[in-house]
């Protein structure tokens, strides 16, 4: 058995946010965190608003959390009121030890993942997340890198190869695991047009904050091109900025 990775989804609870259809049994096998939060007005105290709405924001979010162990997930939620939305983000990811984020958009049935792989940094976590949430399903997973200009696909190779041994030694099965290599200027538009034939995407930041690529170009890119599911590994700390959250 798998150990279950961790995995953090933020919901903006009181927004109207919810969880997309197909969400749950993609993490079937997940230990989620479930963060429920509502970034506050700066004039506003934090406490006020909790105080304000934390019946409602409970409410939403105990749906939520009876939705995704339904499906088999095991769910730890938290509800936060905060001025800084990004910076909770990273910090919680970072106290549950969470491998990723997902931007949790709609999908299908999962049948194929694209895995894209950036370098060698990270990948102990791509490795856990992968074979933590699909050794144990009939899920190809395709290996995807976008080499930079000293890179040979020899080299490409080699590194690929070395991940897909490392997941069917985790119990992905071989058959199941493609390795694609492509060429081109822009790693975004080649993972994104890629990604069409795939049901949900795995990919590293960009920058050293999961909220920064979160709520930053590149992650807002990805996910509304793609419009499925993706899994933001987390390699970074999180900013060390004053926060005065109520949980």
């Amino acid at each position: 058995m798998q150990d279950r990775p961790n995995i953090l989804i933020p919901i903006s609870v009181l927004e109207g946010e919810s969880i997309p259809e197909g969400v749950p049994e993609l993490l079937a096998n997940a230990h989620v965190v479930l963060l429920g939060y509502h970034v506050v007005p700066d004039q506003t105290a934090t406490d006020q608003a909790r105080h304000q709405f934390e019946d409602q924001a409970t409410r939403r979010l105990d749906d939520f959390a009876e939705i995704l162990e339904h499906a088999g997930a095991i769910v730890e939620s938290q509800l936060v009121f905060t001025h800084h939305g990004q910076t909770t983000i990273d910090r919680m990811a970072a106290e549950h030890d969470c491998l990723a984020v997902l931007i949790p958009n709609a999908t299908r049935p999962i049948e194929t993942v694209l895995v894209a792989v950036r370098g060698i940094v990270g990948i102990d976590r791509f490795i856990r997340l992968v074979s933590g949430l699909f050794a144990t399903n009939d899920v190809n997973v395709t290996l995807y890198h976008v080499p930079e200009e000293n890179e040979t696909d020899e080299d490409v190779k080699t590194l690929l190869d070395g991940i897909s041994t490392r997941l069917s030694q985790e119990g992905v099965s071989p058959d199941m695991i493609d390795i694609q290599i492509s060429r081109g200027d822009d790693p975004q538009a080649a993972i994104v047009d890629a990604a069409d034939n795939y049901d949900a995407i795995v990919m590293g930041e960009s920058d050293p904050s999961v909220a920064t690529f979160l709520f930053g170009m590149t992650a807002d890119q990805v996910a509304k091109q793609f419009l499925g599911p993706v899994f933001v590994i987390q390699h970074g700390e999180p900013d060390d900025d004053e926060e005065t959250d109520t949980e």
